[in-house]
Parts: C-alpha cells; structure tokens; sequence
C-alpha cells in the first residue's frame, strides 16, 4: 500500500539575474543613436525641410551628454507606403542588426513608415535585437511592451492619410488627363523637345531619326534590323544610349504621339502599398487626344505600320511539330516568304539553297512538304527562284500594260480590297438625336420635385433614352473610325497607283517592296503555271518559263 505524501507544497522564488531594460534609465540614454528622416516629395520646400532635418537631429543627439551620433540616415523625395526604395532606411536597418545602433529616432510614426504592416514588422524586429525606435511626435518608445497598441494605432492612422493623398493625386491625374493635359519625358522621348511656349516642337534632327524608323520598317526591315542599322550609324538612342534595342524601335513604331496625338492612362498604379504598375486593359477610364502637338509622322502612314506590326505579330512559328504547318514566320528579306503559297496544302513556301553538280541554286518549297515529307502535302513542285521572278513581275506588268481598262479595273479592285469607299454615313442624324435624347432628359430633370424623387430611379423612359444614346454613341465612334480609315487608306492608295501607272511606260524589274504593296499572294499550281492574286482580290494566271 502506498503512503501518501503529506509534507505541504512550497514554491521557493528564484531571483532574477539579469537586470530588464529601462528605457528611461539614465544608463540606457548612454547609446549609440542615430536618426533617421524623410521627405516625401522632390519639391524645393519640402528638400528645406529635409535639410533642416538633417541639421535638427545633428544638433539635438550632439547635444546630448549621454549620447553618441550612430549616423543621420535621411532619404529625400521617397514615399513611406514602402521601403523596397528606401536606401538610407534600409542601410540603417543594416547597421542595427550589426550592432551598431542601439535607439533609433525619428519624428514621427508617418516618417518611419505609412504602411502599419511594415511598421510593426520592423519595429518587433528591431525589439529582438534590442534596438529602441523613439517616435517623437507620439512619444512612444517601441522597446515599451505596451508600444504595440498605439503602433497600431497611430500606423493606422498614417496609412490611411496615405491613402487619401495617394487617392487625391491619383484622381488629380484623371481629371487632368480628362482635360486633355498631356505629359512629354523629354529627356527619354526621341522626337521632341519643350518649345519656348512650354509645348513640345519638332526636334529635327530626332525627326530624321524617327521617320527613318517607319520607312525603313514599311519597307520590309525587321525590327532587329533597324536596330542594327541605327547602332551602326552611331545614332543615340532616345535614353542616350549606343546599342539599339528592337523593343525600343517597336515602341516608337507603336507610340501615337509620333502622329500628333496621344493616349493618356495606358498604366496605373493599383494602390499606394505595392506601388504596384499596371498595365490598363479597360480597369480604369482612357483619354485619347488628338491634335495635341504637331506629328512627325502622317496619319496614314501611321496606320499602315499599326497593321503591319498586327499583320508581323500575328505570324506563328515556321515548324510545329506533329501538325501541319499553316504559317511561315516573318521575312524582312525576301518577300515571297509572306506571299507564296502552296495550291495543294495551302502552306507558304520557303526559301531554299541546292547544291547541284557543285553548284549552288536557290529555289522555293512548300514548308509542310520540307517539314513532314508527304504525310501533309503529296505533290507540291520545288520552284526556281529566278524563273519564278520573272514570271510574276510579267503577270504583273501585262496586267498593268494590257490596257487602261484592265488597270483601272485592277486599281479598283485595289482601292475594294483596302476598304477605300465611301459608306453611307448617318453620323450627322445621330448627332441630332443624341440632342434630342439630352434635351428630354434635361426636360424630366427639370420636372424632379422632392415627393417623385424616388419615382425618378424608376422612370422607364429615362431607362430607353440612355440605353438609346449609349447605342448611338457607339455607332458615331464606328463611323468616326470608319473615317480615319479612310483617310489613311488614301496616302496607301496614291503610292500603289504610282507604282501601277510606271508600269505603263518604264518596265520594272522584281522588287520586294513593289510585290508587298500590290500582291495579296501567288498561288503555286504547278511547277509550270502559277496564280497572281493581286490585293483587292483580281487573279491572273502565269506560265513559269525555265
């Protein structure tokens, strides 16, 4: 049997060894400490500040007998909502797990930090390493068990001013973006410079520069290509730089402000912590002005190389495996590439070189064929560039030559394929019922009295009118687009009609550039005949002689 254990309990006190903090004590001001502040914009007034900062917190820890200068860490126009751009904050914080800083002081919690997250997180960090942060405005030392709550607090409090000024300036930027305020970088913009007037004026030089980008580029150049041949000629690029890149020549090949115009909230920031940059696909209003400053290039011309980039982009790779070949990828250098194409599989040719006897041919054959063999395409000729040549540019002459009647259909059929007619245009009747849409709306505005107020949320006819107005607001935009097109289709028109009406008197030979501004393709039928399909949708039929 078991005694029981009658002696009665005791707890003995074990006294404490190490002495805690006081963050009062006289002996815990004799510290290592250093400063830290911050300005928020790149404005004079708010660097004075800055630079009184500076001084303040120099005098103030000098003057201190029991504290020594750890450093004034001070970063100037850095937002607080984030610290992934604060140097001299995060050189501090680098210098306090080191050991070199034992109490750091800064104003007040909004100059520490905007975002309470970070805040909290820095602060508890800095507490297992034993280091103070004294906010002097709040008066709140983080080393204090209790500092959490009003941390908090107070953080809180300065995100949300964060977020209001975040929200302010962002809406400050749409309005004036609705207002038609278009922002130039000119520094970076090649093209432009600020004229006495404050407003942007041609630089001629950088004008040079980017009319030869676009002509080169609607000439058949790739995008590499250009490049290339700016870097060589030693021309800077719009950042000053030496080595030309093709997304540098693409984005100007794509930057609406070359035609006088401009695009105003293609990004935007999501909010005032991540400081997050977004691209926006329709999240937020766009604002497109037009007639902004004066253009470099022409509209048209413009528009050609829009549809040019569209037509490059939309190419897919020249193999995939497993499958038939559908598309060869772009060409800069020999246009049949684009415009070949098998009569049996539908595949584009591609350029080839044969070594026959010891001599070297170049021919063309379809891309499935050379892929895949006959799994795809079972009879499709291999084609000898030079009499393919010839063959073409006779097809194309005696059509141009034959007679005017014949050419004039060919023009036609051109101007048809382009999209160059005149529509019927009911613009003018929608701006006239868009009128009388807002003048009875404004007629039942000025009937709302205090007691139908709510009836008017449920009005039905106010239903039918802005649902009618919305559709005939679209419809004038499609006319208004319909127009543009028009007018860029012209300047394409006049160069392709003067390349027809040479051909009248003064033969061409081949030429890729005049085969891209005339040919939609050639259909290869057989090693021996091939079909000439012009743009506009005209067929002539060719014999290839070897």
């Amino acid at each position: 049997m078991e005694r029981m254990n009658t002696a009665p309990k005791r707890v003995r006190t074990i006294p404490a060894t190490v002495q805690p903090l006081n963050v009062y004590s006289t002996e815990y001001l004799l510290k290592r400490v250093a400063a830290y502040c911050r300005v928020s914009t790149k404005q004079e007034e708010q660097l004075n500040s800055y630079e009184t900062q500076v001084r303040y917190y120099t005098d103030r820890i000098n003057r201190e007998p029991g504290w020594k200068l750890a450093g004034i860490y001070a970063d100037k126009g850095i937002t607080g909502t984030s610290m992934k751009k604060r140097d001299e904050f995060n050189k501090l914080i680098r210098q306090c797990k080191r050991g070199k800083v034992d109490m750091i002081i800064v104003k007040s919690i909004s100059r520490f930090a905007r975002n309470t997250l970070d805040c909290l997180k820095i602060t508890r960090m800095l507490r297992e390493l034993k280091v103070d942060v004294y906010f002097e405005e709040q008066n709140l030392h983080s080393i204090d068990p209790s500092s959490e709550f009003y941390i908090s607090i107070y953080g809180s409090v300065a995100q949300s001013e964060s977020e209001n000024i975040s929200h302010n300036v962002a809406w400050g930027k749409a309005r004036s973006a609705k207002n038609g305020n278009v922002f130039f970088a000119y520094k970076s913009f090649l093209g432009y410079r600020r004229g006495a007037d404050g407003k942007p004026e041609i630089d001629p030089e950088q004008a040079n520069t980017v009319r030869r980008i676009y002509d080169h580029f609607l000439a058949g150049n790739s995008l590499q290509q250009i490049a290339n041949g700016l870097t060589a000629d030693g021309i800077p690029t719009p950042m000053g730089r030496t080595v030309w890149q093709a997304s540098v020549v693409q984005s100007i090949l794509s930057n609406e402000k070359y035609k006088g115009d401009a695009l105003l909230g293609k990004t935007y920031v999501e909010d005032c912590i991540s400081k997050k940059v977004k691209v926006n696909a329709g999240e937020r209003p766009q604002y497109y002005v037009e007639n902004n400053h004066p253009a470099i290039i022409d509209a048209a011309t413009f528009a050609r190389v829009q549809e040019e980039l569209a037509r490059r982009a939309s190419k897919r790779k020249v193999k995939q495996v497993g499958t038939k070949t559908e598309q060869g990828k772009y060409s800069s250098k020999y246009a049949l590439t684009e415009l070949l194409v098998c009569g049996e599989c539908g595949t584009p040719y591609r350029r080839c070189t044969w070594t026959v006897g010891g001599k070297k041919k170049i021919v063309w054959r379809c891309i499935s064929r050379l892929d895949f063999g006959k799994k795809y395409c079972h009879h499709s000729p291999t084609m000898e560039e030079a009499p393919l040549q010839e063959a073409i540019m006779d097809a194309v002459l005696k059509t141009a030559q034959v007679n005017p009647d014949v050419l004039q259909t060919l023009k036609l059929h051109i101007q048809m394929g382009i999209g160059a007619e005149d529509g019927e245009d009911e613009s003018v009747e929608i701006q006239i019922r868009i009128a009388e849409i807002d003048r009875e709306f404004k007629e039942i505005l000025s009937s709302v009295t205090a007691e139908n107020q709510q009836q008017l949320l449920t009005d039905s006819r106010i239903t039918e009118l802005m649902t009618e107005k919305r559709k005939l607001e679209s419809r004038l935009a499609e006319y208004a687009a319909a127009e543009q097109h028009r007018k860029n289709t012209a300047s394409r028109l006049d160069q392709i009609f003067t390349i027809l009406d040479g051909m009248k008197n003064h033969p061409l030979t081949y030429g890729d550039q005049v085969i891209r501004q005339i040919l939609r393709c050639v259909v290869v039928e057989s090693k021996e005949k091939i079909r000439v399909v012009f743009i506009g949708g005209l067929e002539v039929e060719a014999e290839v002689e070897y």
